[in-house]
């Protein structure tokens, strides 16, 4: 069962290039799903897994406290990796094509204010070459709204300053062009000339355009690390991940006019409908401003 699962898992690195985050989703859910079918039903076999198993499997993730987002994710690739077993000849049924999904709770994004964002932007200092690299980073995502996994993977060829892009690639190993405007230029400058130069001087060589006090490639965990760190020190209280500057940029950008098909754009999402939740942080924030502001409210 262990040997199914790794084709499967080469068959999305090798055939579909899917990013290695969502690769590692994959394979964290189902050996899982393996572990559970193998030592709590004493299935042996993928080609014996019933829809009965699988709901089983389920309820376990339910009974352990898992959201139905969770759930759903589980779903997904359970649904893929029998598709697979089924398209490979490797089983003789689908036991998951009539699993349903369960019914998403629709949270709207946490986003920080425009005062917020300044403080935050402002608050690592030039006086390091980590400082310089620090300000840069948070430059980039607020100016550009890419993922955090996509800032980390540019390389100095992807960064284009004279003509203000950026190349990066999302999900899928999609490429995309993203605009950058003249500050985070500015910053991007002053970290090439005064902090990864110094950051990499007697290192190995890197492509990388952002990299850590070993002169490496700088990690998703080294970001998240710091922008916690950054955040304490602003005095933000908000509940913060790495995402919460893309979704900000995708807020601001909307609450002042963008078209929503551009914002699509720029965030690399394939589904219009995935983009149009900013435009419910919007209106939810109008509800406030008006509440806050009205004398009759």
């Amino acid at each position: 069962m262990k040997d199914q699962i790794k084709d499967f898992i080469h068959y999305l690195i090798v055939e579909r290039g899917l990013s290695q985050n969502t690769i590692v989703s994959y394979e964290r859910d189902l050996k899982s799903y393996q572990k559970h079918l193998s030592e709590i039903q004493q299935i042996e076999s993928f080609n014996h897994v019933t829809r009965l198993h699988i709901i089983q499997f389920l309820k376990s993730l339910k009974e352990t406290g898992k959201s139905s987002k969770t759930i759903a994710r589980h779903i997904a690739s359970i649904r893929s990796f029998h598709q697979f077993l089924l398209r490979e000849k490797q089983a003789e049924q689908d036991p998951s094509v009539l699993i349903e999904s369960p019914q998403l709770e629709r949270t709207l994004p946490k986003i920080l204010s425009l005062q917020e964002v300044e403080t935050l932007l402002e608050t690592p200092k030039l006086t390091s070459p980590l400082g310089y690299r620090d300000k840069a980073m948070l430059e980039l995502l607020y100016a550009t709204g890419i993922r955090v996994s996509e800032m980390i993977n540019l390389n100095l060829t992807d960064v284009h300053l004279t003509m203000g892009f950026i190349r990066c690639y999302g999900k899928g190993n999609k490429e995309r062009i993203v605009p950058i405007g003249h500050t985070a230029t500015d910053v991007l400058i002053q970290y090439l000339e005064k902090g990864r130069s110094k950051l990499i001087d007697g290192k190995n060589p890197t492509e990388a355009l952002f990299v850590n006090h070993h002169g490496k490639r700088i990690s998703r965990q080294g970001f998240w690390k710091n922008l916690k760190k950054i955040a304490l020190e602003a005095n933000i209280n908000k509940e913060l991940t790495p995402h919460t500057l893309r979704h900000s940029f995708a807020t601001h950008l909307l609450e002042n006019g963008a078209d929503l098909r551009a914002v699509q754009e720029m965030l690399g999402h394939a589904d219009i409908s995935t983009t149009q939740i900013y435009t419910h942080v919007t209106k939810t924030r109008l509800k406030d401003v008006y509440k806050q502001f009205h004398p009759r409210a």
